[in-house]
């Protein structure tokens, strides 16, 4: 029984980078011997165990065998029997195939070192074809390692336009596409990904609205806009990379994606906010206009989203600062009417209602006149 230090944990010591997470692989063990050593079972699908003191996983090793479409067509052999470079080789990237032994030394059978060198992204071997998920994977290492001069090579490249193709693509579950959608938006170069998508053609099956030129370039200038915001959140990285949609598409394919609900409304509000923007007069601006348009963010009662929407806005409407400064200097105007003072007045019901619409109408305006902006 023998382990090894396998994946990320090696290629980002070797990059010179801080390792997060620790994962191994054992060679020459059953699944009885590992939990008589007080190891945790946690692995369903393939038998993966907690150290009973580092709580770091261990993994048996094991091969992987095709037999169906799309990421859940594998049939799984773990046993004693399987080397380490069998296992090694059922992994994507070379970069993501070095071990290292418990006493230090580096097992590298497939030249992940020197791709590690040579800064490239390069497929272990043809299986990288099987799994469709891959695709997606290699894209968003692109995004995370761009800024260290990493690129996906032209072997690999060519291999992922023959899996687009042959319909892999197509077979990708929506939940583990969201997955790697989430993850490729918070790395430090996002357009990466989108770049790799698109150049393989998987862009054109996931989200086939921003293959057009103009489209793309606006969504990727949108999300770098606003991830220039160090604490831009997913929804608003989201929602800028689907901003030039118009609101039904964007909804439509938010939806496709399986996008958490906070995602899905905040691409909803971004894309049927922009024609409304874009109509606001700036020389001339209309109180109630501005009013429905707070109405509409549910401003009232989710502040901090219309903050986000506003920060979206910005980056997927560059040019329109005049009337996105008034829409902020209404949200500040109408914020300072009390209900409870009105109340305290009398009114009630409906009457409550239309006095606080009244009010806020009147601080607006107040607002907005020609002499305050």
């Amino acid at each position: 029984m023998q382990a090894y230090l396998v994946g990320g944990a090696v290629r980002d010591e070797l990059l010179g980078l801080e390792v997060k997470d620790r994962d191994w692989v054992v060679v020459g063990a059953t699944p009885k011997e590992m939990l008589a050593k007080g190891f945790k079972q946690v692995g369903a699908d393939f038998p993966v165990f907690l150290h009973p003191r580092t709580r770091e996983e261990y993994a048996l090793a094991r091969t992987e065998r095709k037999e169906g479409r799309g990421y859940h067509g594998f049939t799984v052999y773990s046993a004693p029997d399987v080397t380490l470079e069998q296992d090694l080789r059922r992994r994507d990237l070379t970069i993501n195939a070095i071990a290292k032994t418990e006493d230090g030394a580096l097992v590298d059978p497939f030249k992940g070192r020197s791709d590690i060198k040579d800064r490239k992204l390069r497929h272990v071997s043809e299986a990288f074809a099987e799994d469709p998920l891959r695709i997606l994977r290699t894209a968003r290492f692109a995004a995370r390692f761009q800024p260290l001069g990493f690129s996906v090579c032209d072997q690999t490249m060519g291999l992922m336009k023959q899996m687009v193709a042959s319909g892999e693509v197509d077979h990708l579950v929506p939940e583990r596409v969201w997955q790697e959608f989430q993850r490729a938006l918070h790395e430090k170069a996002p357009r990466a990904f989108f770049d790799v998508l698109r150049d393989c053609g998987a862009l054109e099956v996931l989200i086939p609205e921003l293959a057009p030129e103009k489209v793309f370039q606006l969504a990727i200038a949108a999300l770098g806009c606003v991830q220039n915001q160090s604490d831009a959140q997913t929804e608003e990285r989201f929602a800028a990379l689907l901003s030039p949609l118009d609101d039904s598409a964007a909804v439509a394919r938010a939806k496709a994606l399986k996008a958490p609900n906070d995602c899905q409304n905040l691409a909803r509000l971004v894309t049927a906010f922009k024609p409304q923007i874009r109509n606001i007069d700036a020389e001339h601006p209309e109180a109630e206009a501005l009013l429905d348009l707070l109405d509409q963010a549910d401003f009232w009662r989710r502040p901090e989203r219309f903050s986000q929407l506003m920060n979206v806005l910005e980056c997927a409407l560059p040019g329109e600062s005049g009337p996105l400064n008034l829409l902020r200097t209404a949200s500040g105007a109408a914020t300072g009417v009390d209900p409870k003072t009105l109340l305290a007045r009398g009114y009630k019901g409906k009457e409550l209602g239309s006095a606080i619409r009244t009010e806020r109408l009147k601080r607006i305006g107040d607002a907005i006149a020609p002499t305050n902006y």
